[in-house]
């Protein structure tokens, strides 16, 4: 007799999503350590610490109504959510970029000093923090990937967009180097040094 091919904890988390996902209903944990067992194929004893690690996730509901403890998810859900937190990332992407521009056209007006390295300082953190933030999101876009194919292709299209954004700003960036450079003749080790610029700045693939 073949051995039953062992289910990873990934994938039971999977299967209990998708269950949630099809069934559309409220649960109790006693009636889910009946119906998953039975529908996904996961050992009762293993059903209610999968479920807490997709409760900790956000993944799956939990409220207490009187008495009892119900459970439920529905698909799409996270997707909307991640639509949400990508829409304000965008909007903190155009501030940034006109802030950016702004900087630009001031030190191109005046010599460089102390405040603009400040500025220049932060719109680099804020940039590598948003760029965090967008590799995050994507991580969280792939673990939905088989729950709605056209939302999912969607959202990948706006990420597409946040990375064209971002990489603009690194763009911006490299064109005001070049013009400190002819404009103080300053070595651009040096210029990297002074305005607190990465060495490993570059654009996003």
């Amino acid at each position: 007799m073949s051995k039953r091919k062992r289910i990873t904890a990934d994938e039971k988390r999977t299967l209990m999503l998708q269950f949630f996902h099809e069934k559309k209903d409220f649960y109790t944990l006693k009636e889910l350590e009946v119906l998953v067992p039975k529908e996904c194929g996961i050992i009762q004893q293993a059903v209610k610490d999968i479920l807490q690690t997709l409760v900790d996730d956000d993944l799956v509901h939990t409220d207490k109504i009187g008495t009892i403890v119900y459970f439920w998810a529905f698909p799409g859900e996270k997707i909307l959510i991640l639509e949400n937190e990508i829409g304000q990332t965008g909007n903190k992407i155009l501030t940034l970029e006109t802030k950016l521009e702004q900087l630009k056209s001031d030190i191109q007006n005046e010599e460089t000093n102390k405040e603009d390295l400040h500025k220049t300082k932060i719109l680099l953190d804020e940039i590598e923090t948003l760029r965090r933030k967008e590799a995050e999101l994507k991580l969280q876009i792939a673990k939905f990937k088989d729950a709605d194919p056209e939302v999912i292709a969607e959202l990948n299209e706006k990420a597409q967009f946040y990375k064209n954004g971002a990489n603009t700003w690194t763009d911006n960036i490299y064109s005001l180097k070049t013009w400190c450079k002819q404009k103080f003749n300053i070595d651009g080790v040096a210029l990297n040094k002074q305005f607190q610029i990465p060495e490993d700045l570059d654009y996003i693939d």
